[in-house]
């Protein structure tokens, strides 16, 4: 859930600003799970504008102080929360790991990069909220490892049903800086989008997995 209204505002004002969400009602994307979809987020190009990129990385680092306090370590989701991971947790002065989706093939077959005591509390960092499956293995590997994960603070979410599902069945909580309904009120308000395109948008958000079959 979005903690600050305020919050969502800027974050989807930026996202949009840097181009991070592409909105293509006419010319759905493929996502990798086969939904066809009008739009495409891809927050790893914050990284690449130091104004913005501070902006999230302090109000991420806000949110994880608010709602947790300070744990013993921030881990970044793989590939897309690394960066942004690591920046939180040098600005909270905290050890960083991060998590890739499955264990290396080879060398020490890590899943979990870092070092990383059983029993320390840990805050996840993820880029962005589908279904949230990929950012649920994380937390599975993490407590496979013995952490104690407090929860899980993401720069985006699409808000899916699916998701919020599958977070309480796995007791985590999950809070993000922007969503789906703040994206779209911004987008709609500044013209980014036409009143046609919000419509498609919307009715996307309500099936994605049968839309546009």
């Amino acid at each position: 859930m979005v903690l600050d209204k305020d919050t969502a505002k800027k974050t989807a004002e930026l996202l949009l600003q840097i181009n991070a969400i592409k909105l293509k009602p006419e010319n759905p994307f493929t996502w990798a799970s086969g939904w066809k979809s009008p739009i495409y987020c891809d927050n790893r190009i914050i990284l690449s504008y130091p104004t913005i990129r501070n902006y999230i990385k302090e109000e991420i680092a806000k949110q994880v102080d608010k709602l947790y306090g300070k744990p013993d370590v921030i881990a970044g989701v793989a590939t897309g929360a690394i960066g942004m991971g690591a920046l939180v947790a040098d600005y909270l002065g905290l050890p960083f790991v991060y998590v890739r989706p499955e264990p290396k093939s080879h060398g020490r077959k890590n899943q979990i990069e870092g070092y990383l005591e059983a029993n320390q509390t840990v805050v996840v960092i993820e880029d962005l909220i589908s279904t949230g499956m990929s950012s649920l293995k994380a937390v599975d590997a993490l407590r496979e490892q013995n952490a104690n994960v407090k929860g899980m603070v993401a720069v985006f979410t699409y808000g899916f049903d699916v998701a919020e599902k599958n977070f309480e069945e796995k007791n985590v909580a999950l809070n993000t800086l922007g969503d789906y309904a703040h994206l779209m009120e911004q987008a709609s308000n500044t013209g980014y989008i036409k009143e046609e395109q919000l419509n498609t948008l919307m009715e996307w958000r309500k099936s994605p997995s049968q839309w546009n079959q």
